[in-house]
């Protein structure tokens, strides 16, 4: 039987949001302690645990079919390798930080410095797009403490919550480009196994709708049904039932997180009550 691989990283949170939205995918994988491989009960998928810096040449080679990466290590080792999905997780940033006591005023102000950072490709596409010659130094991990030993002027690093560059007296002041996980794929994937893809394809969207959305169910009085129903951005239109009390209904809906608070105001204040919010499992279009 014809199977897929797919490398994930090896440890870390982006490795835990992986497995977690294959389980959800209904993908159950027999993983042991440090095992590099592992193979899947009940779809035709084997995991490959790999050092996230090593996953793009796995993928450029077809050692591997797909890969879970972040959009940064893609950007500054893969960038010729094709993204078929965004995942909505592990989101962070590539971004430069000055310390705290330094003047800048744009990325002009980087002008002849000296830069340390991880993100040699990332750092070196933004200061050629701004026409900036700055002196760049390599650094693998730890780049937030150059500044303070005298061996930069500014860093070039991934930024989750910044807590990290506070630590060390930086600030962030310009934002290279925006990450997230995604779904890349190799290019030396087979047909068969580009049909597994996107049966994988398939589940993975149904968890990433279920996630963005909440199923909420309220009490509506019928002298304000249409009123509220005109509220609701419901997938087609809202299900309406009776309730057993005369002049009362029950609507059901689908609301996007996005909109989600602002919606149950509005619905809230045009009469709707007992209103009650469900995570979905899974949202097949």
């Amino acid at each position: 039987m014809q199977t897929i691989k797919i490398a994930v990283q090896k440890s870390g949170r982006l490795n835990e949001d992986s497995l977690k939205i294959l389980k959800d995918c209904g993908v159950s994988i027999d993983n042991g302690r440090d095992q590099l491989r592992a193979q899947a009960r009940n779809f035709p998928l084997e995991v490959f645990y790999l050092r996230n810096g090593d996953i793009p040449q796995y993928l450029r080679d077809g050692v591997v079919d797909l890969a879970i990466i972040g959009e940064n290590v893609l950007f500054e080792k893969g960038p010729d390798l094709e993204v078929v999905e965004k995942l909505g997780f592990s989101k962070c940033r590539v971004s430069l930080a000055v310390p705290k006591s330094a003047a800048y005023d744009g990325p002009l102000s980087l002008q002849g410095k000296r830069i340390a950072t991880s993100y040699p490709n990332t750092l070196a596409h933004f200061l050629e797009g701004h026409g900036i010659e700055a002196e760049t130094h390599i650094i693998n991990g730890s780049v937030e403490i150059a500044p303070n030993i005298g061996l930069a002027d500014a860093v070039c690093d991934i930024v989750s919550s910044g807590s990290t560059l506070f630590k060390n007296n930086l600030r962030e002041v310009d934002v290279i480009m925006k990450s997230e996980a995604v779904l890349a794929v190799s290019p030396k994937i087979g047909g068969a196994q580009r049909e597994i893809l996107e049966q994988l394809r398939f589940r993975i969207q149904s968890v990433l709708k279920a996630r963005g959305n909440r199923y909420v169910l309220m009490n509506v009085p019928n002298a304000q049904l249409d009123a509220i129903i005109d509220l609701l951005p419901g997938m087609r239109s809202p299900t309406v039932l009776p309730l057993a009390e005369p002049g009362w209904s029950s609507v059901h809906t689908v609301i996007s997180q996005d909109r989600f608070w602002e919606v149950l105001d509005e619905v809230k204040k045009a009469g709707a009550e007992g209103i009650l919010v469900c995570p979905i499992e899974k949202m097949v279009l």
